[in-house]
Protein backbone atom coordinates (compact mmCIF):
# COMPACT_ATOMS: atom_id res chain seq x y z
CA UNK A 1 0.00 0.00 0.00
CA UNK A 2 1.54 3.05 -0.71
CA UNK A 3 1.84 6.26 1.18
CA UNK A 4 -0.94 8.41 -0.40
CA UNK A 5 -3.40 5.22 -0.06
CA UNK A 6 -2.33 4.71 3.22
CA UNK A 7 -3.00 8.45 4.18
CA UNK A 8 -6.38 8.35 2.63
CA UNK A 9 -7.47 5.64 4.56
CA UNK A 10 -6.15 6.97 7.63
CA UNK A 11 -8.16 10.37 6.91
CA UNK A 12 -11.20 8.19 5.85
CA UNK A 13 -11.30 5.82 9.13
CA UNK A 14 -10.83 9.63 10.83
CA UNK A 15 -13.60 10.70 9.04
CA UNK A 16 -16.38 7.25 9.50
CA UNK A 17 -15.59 7.16 13.34
CA UNK A 18 -16.53 10.90 13.32
CA UNK A 19 -19.88 10.24 11.25
CA UNK A 20 -20.60 7.20 13.56
CA UNK A 21 -20.41 9.89 16.55
CA UNK A 22 -22.81 12.24 15.14
CA UNK A 23 -25.59 9.32 14.58
CA UNK A 24 -24.83 8.15 17.93
CA UNK A 25 -24.94 11.96 19.83
CA UNK A 26 -28.04 12.61 17.63
CA UNK A 27 -29.43 9.30 19.06
CA UNK A 28 -28.78 9.83 22.53
CA UNK A 29 -29.61 13.53 22.54
CA UNK A 30 -33.03 13.01 20.90
CA UNK A 31 -34.35 9.97 22.99
CA UNK A 32 -32.69 12.79 26.15
CA UNK A 33 -35.15 15.40 25.53
CA UNK A 34 -38.30 15.88 26.70
CA UNK A 35 -41.17 17.71 24.41
CA UNK A 36 -41.64 20.52 26.88
CA UNK A 37 -37.55 21.22 26.88
CA UNK A 38 -38.01 21.70 23.13
CA UNK A 39 -40.99 23.75 23.12
CA UNK A 40 -38.72 26.06 25.01
CA UNK A 41 -36.33 26.26 23.14
CA UNK A 42 -38.14 27.06 19.98
CA UNK A 43 -40.15 29.57 22.28
CA UNK A 44 -36.79 31.37 23.44
CA UNK A 45 -34.10 30.90 20.06
CA UNK A 46 -36.51 30.25 17.03
CA UNK A 47 -34.23 29.67 14.67
CA UNK A 48 -33.24 27.07 12.58
CA UNK A 49 -31.27 25.08 14.46
CA UNK A 50 -34.56 24.89 17.07
CA UNK A 51 -37.14 24.12 14.40
CA UNK A 52 -34.74 20.94 13.10
CA UNK A 53 -34.85 19.45 16.76
CA UNK A 54 -38.10 19.91 16.96
CA UNK A 55 -39.34 18.17 13.34
CA UNK A 56 -36.85 15.57 14.67
CA UNK A 57 -38.39 14.70 17.77
CA UNK A 58 -41.76 15.20 16.16
CA UNK A 59 -40.37 12.04 13.67
CA UNK A 60 -38.49 10.62 16.28
CA UNK A 61 -38.67 6.82 15.42
CA UNK A 62 -37.87 7.58 11.60
CA UNK A 63 -35.07 9.98 12.53
CA UNK A 64 -33.67 6.87 14.91
CA UNK A 65 -34.26 4.55 12.09
CA UNK A 66 -32.11 6.74 10.31
CA UNK A 67 -29.50 7.07 13.21
CA UNK A 68 -29.58 3.25 13.16
CA UNK A 69 -28.42 2.80 9.73
CA UNK A 70 -26.04 5.20 9.84
CA UNK A 71 -24.27 3.78 12.57
CA UNK A 72 -24.33 0.18 10.71
CA UNK A 73 -23.06 1.91 7.52
CA UNK A 74 -20.04 3.89 8.96
CA UNK A 75 -19.12 1.16 11.50
CA UNK A 76 -19.18 -1.87 8.63
CA UNK A 77 -16.54 0.35 6.62
CA UNK A 78 -14.28 1.90 9.11
CA UNK A 79 -13.83 -1.44 10.26
CA UNK A 80 -13.06 -2.48 6.65
CA UNK A 81 -10.63 0.22 6.00
CA UNK A 82 -9.22 0.35 9.81
CA UNK A 83 -8.35 -3.44 9.05
CA UNK A 84 -5.25 -2.87 6.33
CA UNK A 85 -4.47 0.63 7.83
CA UNK A 86 -3.50 -0.51 11.45
CA UNK A 87 -2.38 -3.72 9.94
CA UNK A 88 0.52 -1.63 7.60
CA UNK A 89 1.40 0.25 10.29
CA UNK A 90 2.02 -2.53 13.13
CA UNK A 91 3.67 -4.94 10.69
CA UNK A 92 7.35 -3.39 10.25
CA UNK A 93 7.32 -3.67 14.13
CA UNK A 94 6.15 -7.52 13.88
CA UNK A 95 9.06 -8.27 11.73
CA UNK A 96 11.36 -6.93 13.86
CA UNK A 97 10.58 -9.19 16.50
CA UNK A 98 11.91 -12.32 14.10
CA UNK A 99 8.24 -13.67 14.01
CA UNK A 100 7.56 -15.96 10.52
CA UNK A 101 5.27 -14.36 7.46
CA UNK A 102 2.47 -16.18 8.37
CA UNK A 103 2.16 -15.15 12.11
CA UNK A 104 3.27 -11.74 11.31
CA UNK A 105 0.25 -11.40 8.77
CA UNK A 106 -2.29 -13.23 11.85
CA UNK A 107 -1.12 -11.25 14.54
CA UNK A 108 -1.48 -7.84 12.59
CA UNK A 109 -5.26 -8.95 11.53
CA UNK A 110 -5.99 -9.78 14.93
CA UNK A 111 -4.14 -6.45 17.02
CA UNK A 112 -5.78 -4.47 13.71
CA UNK A 113 -9.18 -5.13 14.43
CA UNK A 114 -8.76 -4.88 18.67
CA UNK A 115 -7.34 -1.48 17.85
CA UNK A 116 -9.88 -0.88 15.15
CA UNK A 117 -12.81 -1.45 17.13
CA UNK A 118 -11.99 -0.43 20.23
CA UNK A 119 -11.05 3.26 19.16
CA UNK A 120 -14.44 3.20 17.27
CA UNK A 121 -15.97 2.68 20.28
CA UNK A 122 -14.56 4.79 22.44
CA UNK A 123 -14.12 7.91 20.04
CA UNK A 124 -17.58 6.89 17.49
CA UNK A 125 -20.17 5.42 20.11
CA UNK A 126 -19.12 5.98 24.16
CA UNK A 127 -17.67 9.91 24.20
CA UNK A 128 -20.65 11.02 21.87
CA UNK A 129 -23.36 9.13 24.02
CA UNK A 130 -21.88 10.49 26.94
CA UNK A 131 -21.87 14.30 26.03
CA UNK A 132 -25.29 13.27 24.74
CA UNK A 133 -26.75 12.58 27.96
CA UNK A 134 -24.81 15.63 30.01
CA UNK A 135 -25.74 18.26 27.27
CA UNK A 136 -28.89 17.20 25.06
CA UNK A 137 -30.30 20.37 23.72
CA UNK A 138 -26.76 21.51 22.40
CA UNK A 139 -25.97 18.04 21.19
CA UNK A 140 -29.32 18.13 19.58
CA UNK A 141 -29.11 21.69 17.61
CA UNK A 142 -25.47 20.81 16.49
CA UNK A 143 -26.69 16.97 15.10
CA UNK A 144 -30.41 17.37 14.27
CA UNK A 145 -29.70 18.93 10.81
CA UNK A 146 -27.21 16.79 9.69
CA UNK A 147 -29.24 13.69 10.83
CA UNK A 148 -32.46 14.89 9.49
CA UNK A 149 -30.54 14.99 5.93
CA UNK A 150 -29.34 11.73 5.84
CA UNK A 151 -32.30 10.14 6.64
CA UNK A 152 -34.27 12.34 3.46
CA UNK A 153 -31.24 10.52 1.15
CA UNK A 154 -32.14 7.44 2.57
CA UNK A 155 -35.59 7.73 3.10
CA UNK A 156 -37.03 4.77 1.49
CA UNK A 157 -34.49 2.62 2.56
CA UNK A 158 -35.62 3.66 6.45
CA UNK A 159 -38.93 3.32 5.61
CA UNK A 160 -38.32 -0.07 4.13
CA UNK A 161 -36.78 -1.21 7.23
CA UNK A 162 -38.65 1.13 9.70
CA UNK A 163 -41.99 -0.67 8.39
CA UNK A 164 -40.68 -3.87 8.79
CA UNK A 165 -39.93 -3.62 12.44
CA UNK A 166 -43.21 -2.26 12.85
CA UNK A 167 -44.84 -5.03 11.27
CA UNK A 168 -42.92 -7.76 13.63
CA UNK A 169 -43.53 -5.48 16.47
CA UNK A 170 -47.47 -5.35 15.73
CA UNK A 171 -47.34 -9.14 15.61
CA UNK A 172 -46.17 -9.32 18.83
CA UNK A 173 -49.51 -7.52 20.22
CA UNK A 174 -48.01 -3.91 20.54
CA UNK A 175 -48.07 -0.90 18.49
CA UNK A 176 -45.18 1.29 17.61
CA UNK A 177 -45.15 4.74 19.14
CA UNK A 178 -43.52 7.65 17.10
CA UNK A 179 -42.70 9.65 19.88
CA UNK A 180 -41.41 8.80 23.15
CA UNK A 181 -43.86 9.35 25.71
CA UNK A 182 -43.38 12.16 27.95
CA UNK A 183 -45.95 12.40 30.20
CA UNK A 184 -45.39 11.30 33.86
CA UNK A 185 -47.98 9.57 36.10
CA UNK A 186 -48.51 10.51 39.03
CA UNK A 187 -46.91 7.09 40.69
CA UNK A 188 -43.58 8.55 38.58
CA UNK A 189 -44.09 12.04 39.73
CA UNK A 190 -44.34 11.04 43.04
CA UNK A 191 -41.04 8.55 42.58
CA UNK A 192 -39.16 11.76 41.60
CA UNK A 193 -40.09 13.69 44.24
CA UNK A 194 -39.68 11.06 46.97
CA UNK A 195 -35.93 10.50 45.17
CA UNK A 196 -35.63 14.44 45.45
CA UNK A 197 -35.85 14.84 49.06
CA UNK A 198 -34.12 11.93 49.89
CA UNK A 199 -31.24 13.41 48.19
CA UNK A 200 -31.66 17.20 49.31
CA UNK A 201 -32.38 18.53 45.92
CA UNK A 202 -36.07 19.75 47.75
CA UNK A 203 -36.95 19.93 51.62
CA UNK A 204 -38.99 17.16 52.71
CA UNK A 205 -41.95 19.13 53.71
CA UNK A 206 -42.40 20.84 50.31
CA UNK A 207 -41.65 16.89 48.83
CA UNK A 208 -44.57 15.80 51.20
CA UNK A 209 -47.50 18.39 50.23
CA UNK A 210 -46.37 17.56 46.38
CA UNK A 211 -46.30 13.37 47.30
CA UNK A 212 -49.56 14.12 48.78
CA UNK A 213 -50.88 16.31 45.94
CA UNK A 214 -50.22 13.66 43.67
CA UNK A 215 -52.03 10.87 45.42
CA UNK A 216 -55.04 12.55 46.20
CA UNK A 217 -56.10 11.14 42.58
CA UNK A 218 -56.17 7.57 44.13
CA UNK A 219 -58.08 8.37 47.27
CA UNK A 220 -61.76 7.74 47.36
CA UNK A 221 -64.63 9.38 49.41
CA UNK A 222 -64.62 6.54 51.80
CA UNK A 223 -60.65 7.54 52.81
CA UNK A 224 -61.68 11.41 52.72
CA UNK A 225 -64.69 11.23 55.14
CA UNK A 226 -65.35 12.16 58.58
CA UNK A 227 -66.96 8.46 59.57
CA UNK A 228 -70.35 8.62 61.26
CA UNK A 229 -69.51 7.55 64.71
CA UNK A 230 -67.99 10.64 64.97
CA UNK A 231 -69.97 13.11 62.99
CA UNK A 232 -71.67 16.09 65.05
CA UNK A 233 -75.80 16.07 64.06
CA UNK A 234 -78.57 17.68 65.55
CA UNK A 235 -82.56 16.73 65.41
CA UNK A 236 -84.48 18.29 62.74
CA UNK A 237 -87.38 19.77 65.62
CA UNK A 238 -83.99 21.56 67.47
CA UNK A 239 -83.98 25.10 67.30
CA UNK A 240 -81.46 27.97 65.85
CA UNK A 241 -80.56 28.45 69.47
CA UNK A 242 -79.89 24.79 69.62
CA UNK A 243 -77.43 25.05 66.03
CA UNK A 244 -76.14 28.38 67.85
CA UNK A 245 -74.94 26.49 70.79
CA UNK A 246 -73.97 23.41 69.37
CA UNK A 247 -71.19 25.34 66.81
CA UNK A 248 -70.05 27.56 70.19
CA UNK A 249 -69.86 23.77 72.13
CA UNK A 250 -67.98 21.85 68.54
CA UNK A 251 -66.28 24.82 66.68
CA UNK A 252 -68.37 23.40 63.64
CA UNK A 253 -70.28 25.49 61.28
CA UNK A 254 -72.08 22.93 59.37
CA UNK A 255 -74.87 20.34 60.88
CA UNK A 256 -76.68 17.77 59.24
CA UNK A 257 -80.26 17.56 60.26
CA UNK A 258 -81.63 13.95 60.80
CA UNK A 259 -84.58 12.40 62.44
CA UNK A 260 -84.81 10.62 65.88
CA UNK A 261 -80.69 10.63 66.04
CA UNK A 262 -80.16 8.73 62.36
CA UNK A 263 -78.23 9.54 59.58
CA UNK A 264 -79.87 7.40 57.66
CA UNK A 265 -82.74 9.51 57.91
CA UNK A 266 -81.33 12.73 56.99
CA UNK A 267 -83.10 15.95 56.34
CA UNK A 268 -80.41 17.80 54.89
CA UNK A 269 -77.68 20.01 56.11
CA UNK A 270 -77.48 23.86 58.22
CA UNK A 271 -74.51 26.38 58.16
CA UNK A 272 -74.07 28.27 61.38
CA UNK A 273 -74.56 31.75 58.74
CA UNK A 274 -78.04 30.52 58.13
CA UNK A 275 -78.99 31.21 62.16
CA UNK A 276 -77.93 34.99 61.53
CA UNK A 277 -81.21 35.09 58.79
CA UNK A 278 -83.16 34.73 61.30
CA UNK A 279 -84.79 37.19 64.14
CA UNK A 280 -83.68 36.97 67.33
CA UNK A 281 -87.17 36.52 68.80
CA UNK A 282 -87.88 34.27 66.66
CA UNK A 283 -84.93 31.75 67.05
CA UNK A 284 -86.01 29.87 69.67
CA UNK A 285 -89.17 29.33 67.59
CA UNK A 286 -88.03 28.03 64.51
CA UNK A 287 -87.32 24.31 64.01
CA UNK A 288 -83.57 23.39 61.88
CA UNK A 289 -85.96 21.17 59.83
CA UNK A 290 -87.57 24.70 58.16
CA UNK A 291 -84.04 25.90 57.31
CA UNK A 292 -82.25 22.77 56.25
CA UNK A 293 -80.81 22.46 52.77
CA UNK A 294 -80.53 19.36 50.60
CA UNK A 295 -76.96 17.85 50.51
CA UNK A 296 -75.17 15.92 48.21
CA UNK A 297 -74.42 12.42 48.16
CA UNK A 298 -71.56 10.41 46.93
CA UNK A 299 -71.02 6.84 46.60
CA UNK A 300 -68.13 5.39 49.23
CA UNK A 301 -66.18 4.81 45.75
CA UNK A 302 -66.06 7.79 44.23
CA UNK A 303 -62.33 9.27 43.64
CA UNK A 304 -60.84 12.21 45.28
CA UNK A 305 -60.94 14.27 42.34
CA UNK A 306 -64.53 14.02 41.64
CA UNK A 307 -65.72 14.42 45.49
CA UNK A 308 -63.53 18.07 45.13
CA UNK A 309 -65.64 18.68 42.43
CA UNK A 310 -68.93 17.66 44.17
CA UNK A 311 -67.76 20.32 46.99
CA UNK A 312 -67.28 22.94 44.44
CA UNK A 313 -70.19 22.49 43.24
CA UNK A 314 -72.12 22.48 46.31
CA UNK A 315 -72.12 26.52 48.61
CA UNK A 316 -72.32 24.33 51.68
CA UNK A 317 -68.83 22.59 50.84
CA UNK A 318 -70.07 19.31 52.64
CA UNK A 319 -71.22 16.02 50.84
CA UNK A 320 -72.96 13.07 52.43
CA UNK A 321 -70.55 10.03 52.14
CA UNK A 322 -73.24 6.77 51.04
CA UNK A 323 -72.32 3.05 51.23
CA UNK A 324 -73.24 0.37 48.76
CA UNK A 325 -75.87 -0.54 51.15
CA UNK A 326 -77.57 2.98 51.40
CA UNK A 327 -77.04 3.85 54.34
CA UNK A 328 -74.67 7.17 55.79
CA UNK A 329 -70.96 5.98 55.97
CA UNK A 330 -69.99 9.19 57.04
CA UNK A 331 -69.54 13.30 55.60
CA UNK A 332 -66.75 14.89 53.49
CA UNK A 333 -66.21 18.40 54.51
CA UNK A 334 -63.90 21.08 52.02
CA UNK A 335 -61.73 21.03 55.48
CA UNK A 336 -61.42 17.31 54.91
CA UNK A 337 -59.96 17.48 51.81
CA UNK A 338 -57.19 20.03 52.85
CA UNK A 339 -56.39 17.79 55.59
CA UNK A 340 -55.48 15.05 52.89
CA UNK A 341 -53.30 17.41 51.23
CA UNK A 342 -51.82 19.65 53.63
CA UNK A 343 -52.14 17.94 57.10
CA UNK A 344 -54.15 18.58 60.04
CA UNK A 345 -55.87 21.92 59.78
CA UNK A 346 -56.92 23.53 63.72
CA UNK A 347 -58.29 26.44 64.64
CA UNK A 348 -59.09 28.03 68.32
CA UNK A 349 -62.51 26.27 68.43
CA UNK A 350 -60.18 22.83 67.93
CA UNK A 351 -60.04 20.86 70.54
CA UNK A 352 -59.06 17.50 69.28
CA UNK A 353 -55.57 15.64 69.57
CA UNK A 354 -53.01 14.93 66.93
CA UNK A 355 -54.13 11.95 65.20
CA UNK A 356 -50.37 10.66 65.47
CA UNK A 357 -48.07 11.72 68.76
CA UNK A 358 -44.80 11.15 69.89
CA UNK A 359 -45.07 8.89 73.31
CA UNK A 360 -41.12 7.41 74.06
CA UNK A 361 -39.97 5.62 71.81
CA UNK A 362 -43.16 5.25 70.55
CA UNK A 363 -46.62 6.98 69.53
CA UNK A 364 -50.04 7.06 70.30
CA UNK A 365 -52.08 7.07 67.50
CA UNK A 366 -56.09 7.36 66.51
CA UNK A 367 -57.64 4.66 66.04
CA UNK A 368 -59.57 5.66 62.88
CA UNK A 369 -55.98 6.72 61.81
CA UNK A 370 -55.97 5.38 57.95
CA UNK A 371 -53.33 2.80 57.62
CA UNK A 372 -51.71 4.81 54.88
CA UNK A 373 -51.41 7.73 56.75
CA UNK A 374 -49.62 5.54 59.87
CA UNK A 375 -47.04 4.67 56.63
CA UNK A 376 -46.35 7.99 56.23
CA UNK A 377 -46.38 9.14 59.72
CA UNK A 378 -44.36 6.18 61.38
CA UNK A 379 -42.79 4.29 58.36
CA UNK A 380 -45.18 0.79 59.23
CA UNK A 381 -46.95 -1.06 56.66
CA UNK A 382 -49.58 -3.56 56.96
CA UNK A 383 -50.49 -6.65 54.94
CA UNK A 384 -53.42 -6.33 52.49
CA UNK A 385 -56.41 -7.17 54.79
CA UNK A 386 -60.14 -6.45 55.46
CA UNK A 387 -59.60 -3.08 57.42
CA UNK A 388 -59.18 0.33 56.31
CA UNK A 389 -57.59 1.65 60.05
CA UNK A 390 -55.29 1.11 62.61
CA UNK A 391 -58.33 0.01 64.70
CA UNK A 392 -59.46 -2.32 62.45
CA UNK A 393 -56.38 -3.70 62.18
CA UNK A 394 -55.68 -4.12 65.84
CA UNK A 395 -59.29 -5.70 66.10
CA UNK A 396 -58.60 -8.09 63.11
CA UNK A 397 -55.44 -9.00 65.04
CA UNK A 398 -57.33 -9.55 68.49
CA UNK A 399 -60.13 -11.31 66.72
CA UNK A 400 -62.73 -9.57 68.85
CA UNK A 401 -64.08 -6.46 70.06
CA UNK A 402 -61.04 -4.78 71.38
CA UNK A 403 -60.95 -3.60 75.55
CA UNK A 404 -58.51 -0.93 77.01
CA UNK A 405 -54.93 -2.51 77.86
CA UNK A 406 -55.04 -5.77 74.99
CA UNK A 407 -52.19 -5.73 73.15
CA UNK A 408 -51.11 -7.45 70.22
CA UNK A 409 -48.08 -7.37 67.26
CA UNK A 410 -48.40 -5.77 64.17
CA UNK A 411 -47.88 -8.14 61.40
CA UNK A 412 -45.53 -6.54 58.78
CA UNK A 413 -46.29 -6.62 55.49
CA UNK A 414 -44.03 -8.48 52.87
CA UNK A 415 -42.82 -6.40 49.53
CA UNK A 416 -45.08 -8.25 47.37
CA UNK A 417 -48.27 -7.97 49.52
CA UNK A 418 -48.55 -4.17 48.58
CA UNK A 419 -49.30 -3.17 44.77
CA UNK A 420 -47.64 0.21 45.38
CA UNK A 421 -44.66 -0.66 47.80
CA UNK A 422 -42.97 2.65 46.73
CA UNK A 423 -46.34 4.60 47.12
CA UNK A 424 -45.72 5.97 51.01
CA UNK A 425 -42.36 6.02 51.52
CA UNK A 426 -41.49 8.49 54.38
CA UNK A 427 -39.07 11.16 53.75
CA UNK A 428 -37.37 10.39 57.09
CA UNK A 429 -33.32 9.93 56.82
CA UNK A 430 -33.22 7.17 59.83
CA UNK A 431 -35.24 3.73 58.81
CA UNK A 432 -38.72 3.00 60.43
CA UNK A 433 -38.93 0.50 63.03
CA UNK A 434 -40.07 -3.64 61.32
CA UNK A 435 -42.10 -4.58 64.29
CA UNK A 436 -44.29 -2.62 66.53
CA UNK A 437 -47.04 -3.90 69.57
CA UNK A 438 -49.75 -2.16 69.44
CA UNK A 439 -51.91 -1.53 73.28
CA UNK A 440 -55.23 -0.75 73.25
CA UNK A 441 -55.22 2.56 75.77
CA UNK A 442 -58.66 4.53 75.21
CA UNK A 443 -62.27 3.10 73.59
CA UNK A 444 -64.97 5.18 72.61
CA UNK A 445 -68.01 2.47 73.18
CA UNK A 446 -66.99 -0.33 71.02
CA UNK A 447 -64.48 1.24 68.99
CA UNK A 448 -60.89 2.16 69.55
CA UNK A 449 -60.12 5.53 70.46
CA UNK A 450 -56.32 5.45 71.09
CA UNK A 451 -53.57 2.99 70.73
CA UNK A 452 -50.19 3.27 71.49
CA UNK A 453 -47.65 1.94 69.21
CA UNK A 454 -44.20 0.97 70.57
CA UNK A 455 -41.28 -0.73 68.76
CA UNK A 456 -39.91 -4.31 69.22
CA UNK A 457 -36.66 -5.03 69.68
CA UNK A 458 -35.15 -7.45 67.68
CA UNK A 459 -33.94 -9.56 70.73
CA UNK A 460 -37.92 -9.46 72.58
CA UNK A 461 -39.83 -11.78 73.28
CA UNK A 462 -42.84 -12.69 71.11
CA UNK A 463 -45.99 -10.68 72.28
CA UNK A 464 -49.07 -12.38 72.47
CA UNK A 465 -52.84 -11.08 73.19
CA UNK A 466 -53.48 -9.83 76.80
CA UNK A 467 -55.31 -13.06 78.17
CA UNK A 468 -59.11 -11.74 79.43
Amino acid sequence: MDIALYVLGVIGFIALTLGTAVFVAAEFSLTALERSTIADDVATRGDRRSRQVEHAHKTLSFQLSGAQLGITITTLITGYIAEPVVATAIRPLLRLMHLPDAAVTAVAVVFALVVATSLSMVLGELIPKNLAIARPMDVARLTAGAISAFSRVFRFTINFLNGTANWMVRRLGIEPAEELRSARSPQELGSLVRNSALHGSIDSTTARLVDRSLRFGELTAEDLMTPRVTVECLEGDDSIRDLIEASARTGHSRFPIVMDGDLDNLLGVVHIKQAFTVAPEAQRSTTLAAIARPVTTVPTSLDGDAVMEQLRADGLEVCVVIDEYGGTAGIVTSEDVIEEIVGDVTDEHDNERADVTRDGAGYLCAGLLRLDELTEAIGYRAPEGAYDTLGGLVMFGLGRIAEVGDSVELPTADHGDSEHVDAHDTFDDEPPATRWLATVTTMDGRRIDVVSLQPIADDASEHEETPR
